[in-house]
């Protein structure tokens, strides 16, 4: 029994290896096709189910087949390639169906969908400047996922959006509205209260506003706003909006700006720039009033103004950009050929005679008398051999720069060199140096926009000569031979350059023969031996830059930047807005307040289309009376005074009563029109749901620019009623 049963294992094995379909098996693994090994092995363990080793193999494969499976969904995930990513998955999970890892897989595929079409809907509301539904929407998503990375950069940017918007209290819209002023020598107090009279604007003065000085202003279709704006700043003056009909004017003076200019705090953290690079820049260019830095997290914050702050963003952000890279594919090539061929007959160098001694030395000839004669053994050496050879060194790295920085690349080997140096009263001491032996590549590229890559770059090929050792072999040293070359060239973005002409070419013949004899013709041969040697080393270089990336332009960021004064910055620019000629008139005889009041008044606007109330008013018609499911189009009417560019009028409708025809509104309830033109009528179709004694639709809003960029002026027209019966 001892010796049986390894006989019956081994004739098993000797069975299970002698299986064509588990040797068939055994090859499709080895080929690279794990599944179809798996098929095979299957149908062993069905046809041999209580086969251990044929269930290991099945296991073995099939796990394997499940990894290379589920590898492949995973980068197709990462990639954003849901389907091709849910196909490898469901091959897993038919490799495997108790494998949890492909359900779980499957189950992230879906889930990546869904959060896709959520940042779709947050990135576009963002665009929109919904800012509230598109953090909703993102902050939905990080709640399901907390470190989805697109969805954190989306929040981002939602909350620096929030930021850079203006959160103080603007003038409503009448203050915009163009004016004509007229005044010659008359108080401020009078100008300001002309000006509250006509634009319903409250203004309250610090106390140390000279309100009885005397101002002159001619000024002739501008708005109410530009107007302050001027007066202000020709009289040392500021302001505060305190709410949208309220402005508080006060001395612009260093002390009044401490008490009334609110500051903001900001931080940054950079992600590639350096910190304190980024703190002197903002320093120099804004003059911020405090800057803090923290160069463990890369941070930066800062307290000034609001208009500061917004202008430091805007500096950072130009700075806070990845540096450039590049791919570097070298390929060094080193062509050597050997020639070698040495003929002929090798005589002895030396024949000698002499007297006779006590000891005779081996090989040497006796001859009668006191006389002995020696010669080399063997006395002759024919020599025929000849070597042809030929060798490539090859070295093919590739490397990742970043702009600007070093790169070395060194293929070859570290050749210790030995020194001996005598130390008093302690002997010799031993000190081992190395020395760096072979090809050495160093190379510095600079990245342009135009992904054109300029490369300053230094080749030295090096090899040993010879062993040099002095001091009775107690220092060891070696004769180098070197090749180098430096230079600088500018490829573009996946161009191969070539270097070649490192050439090193030996010739070397010599001759050894007897003198007469190996002189002459053709004979001469039997006389002599001749060895010629030729090598010849030649060094090739080949080098394409990939560039991996280069710089990119941050969205939102102006390519020219308003900055302000010297002593104001990031100050609005002072600018006085084109409008149309159609205004409201100002004026005042000059003589003092009492004249200035009783000058003043309103006057008509020269353009008779136009309302008195306002710059240009457009129209707004539809059916007073439509049926249950009936469509009918509402018209908006351009003015015929102006040429509109570009703009839009927005229209604003019960929901539950009218619905858009050929589309679908951003925004329930309210519908965006584009506008351009002069005169020119929009029409949009509604489609009646609901009966209804009057439904209105009004106009919400409008925004309409001119062709000289300015914005124009327009007044709502009333509403309208629409009735829905059956």
């Amino acid at each position: 029994m001892r010796f049986l049963i390894p006989l019956l294992a081994a004739l098993v094995l000797a069975a299970c290896a002698s299986n064509p379909t588990y040797e068939d098996a055994a090859r499709l693994s080895e080929a690279g096709q794990p599944e179809a090994a798996v098929a095979r092995l299957q149908q062993l363990v069905e046809q041999n189910p209580r086969n251990a080793q044929y269930r290991a193999a099945l296991l073995r494969e099939r796990d394997r087949a499940v990894a290379l499976r589920m590898n492949a969904g995973d980068v197709q995930l990462r990639a954003g390639r849901y389907d091709e990513a849910e196909r490898e998955y469901q091959a897993a999970a038919a490799l495997d169906a108790d494998a949890v890892r492909s359900t779980v897989r499957l189950a992230d595929v879906a889930r990546a969908r869904r959060h896709d079409a959520i940042l779709r809907e947050a990135e576009a509301s963002l665009k929109a400047g919904r800012l509230d539904a598109a953090e909703t929407r993102v902050r939905e998503v990080l709640g399901d996922t907390p470190n989805h990375a697109p969805a954190r950069d989306l929040l981002r940017r939602v909350l620096e959006a929030g930021m850079a918007t203006d959160p103080t209290p603007r003038l409503k819209a009448p203050f915009r509205k163009p004016v004509t002023l007229e005044f010659r020598d008359a108080q401020m107090r009078t100008v300001f209260d002309m000006l509250s009279r006509t634009s319903g604007i409250n203004f309250v003065f610090d106390r140390d506003v000279k309100q009885d000085q005397k101002l002159t202003v001619f000024l002739r279709n501008t708005t109410l706003e530009d107007a302050l704006e001027l007066i202000l700043t020709t009289h040392a003056l500021d302001r505060k909006v305190l709410n949208e009909n309220s402005v508080l004017i006060y001395p612009n003076t260093p002390a009044k700006q401490k008490d009334y200019r609110e500051l903001v705090v900001r931080s940054f953290y950079l992600s590639n720039a350096d910190v304190k690079q980024a703190a002197v820049m903002v320093k120099t260019l804004t003059r911020a009033q405090d800057v803090f830095i923290d160069e463990k997290l890369n941070l930066m914050v800062m307290r000034d103004t609001p208009e500061v702050v917004r202008m430091a963003d805007q500096l950072v952000r130009t700075l806070d950009l990845a540096e450039p890279e590049v791919m570097l594919e070298v390929e060094v090539l080193e062509l050597t050929r050997t020639r070698l061929q040495d003929l002929g007959v090798a005589w002895p160098g030396a024949v000698s005679l002499g007297a006779r001694t006590t000891g005779t030395a081996a090989g040497s000839q006796l001859i009668d008398g006191p006389m002995v004669f020696s010669i080399a053994n063997p006395a002759l050496v024919a020599s025929m051999r000849a070597t042809v050879g030929r060798s490539t060194l090859l070295a093919n790295p590739r490397i990742r720069v970043k702009n600007r920085e070093k790169a070395r690349i060194h293929i070859g080997e570290k050749v210790p060199v030995f020194t001996s140096t005598a130390v008093a009263n302690a002997g010799v001491a031993q000190s081992v140096t190395y020395l760096d032996v072979g090809l050495k590549l160093d190379v510095e590229p600079q990245v342009y926009l135009n992904d054109d890559v300029a490369i300053k770059m230094g080749l030295e090929v090096s090899n040993i000569v010879r062993e040099v050792s002095a001091n009775a072999g107690q220092t060891i040293a070696y004769q180098i031979g070197t090749r180098n070359t430096n230079t600088v060239l500018q490829l573009r973005d996946g161009e191969t350059q070539i270097l070649a002409g490192l050439i090193n070419d030996n010739d070397r013949r010599t001759s050894v023969r007897i003198p007469g004899l190996g002189d002459v013709p053709i004979l001469g041969r039997l006389f002599g031996s001749n060895n010629d040697n030729k090598e010849k080393t030649e060094i090739v270089l080949l080098i394409t830059p990939r560039v991996v990336r280069n710089i990119v332009r941050p969205e939102g960021v102006l390519a020219e930047l308003p900055v302000g004064t010297d002593t104001m910055p990031g100050r609005a620019p002072l600018r006085i807005a084109k409008t149309a000629p159609g205004t409201l008139g100002m004026s005042s005889d000059g003589g003092g307040e009492a004249n200035g009041a009783r000058g003043s008044g309103l006057r008509p606007p020269p353009d008779a289309r136009s309302n008195p109330d306002s710059v240009f008013q457009f129209g707004l018609s539809a059916p007073s009376t439509v049926r249950l499911n009936e469509q009918f189009p509402l018209t908006v009417t351009l003015p015929d005074v102006v040429e509109i560019a570009n703009g839009f009028v927005e229209i604003a409708y019960d929901p539950a009563v009218l619905q858009i025809v050929g589309g679908t509104p951003a925004e329930p309830g309210r519908v965006r029109l584009p506008a351009a033109g002069s005169g020119q009528s929009i029409e949009v179709t509604f489609l009646a749901l609901k009966e209804t004694t009057g439904s209105q639709v009004t106009v919400s809003n409008a925004e309409l620019v001119d062709a000289s960029g300015f914005a124009v002026g327009v007044a709502p027209p009333p509403p309208i009623a629409v009735v829905v019966r059956k």
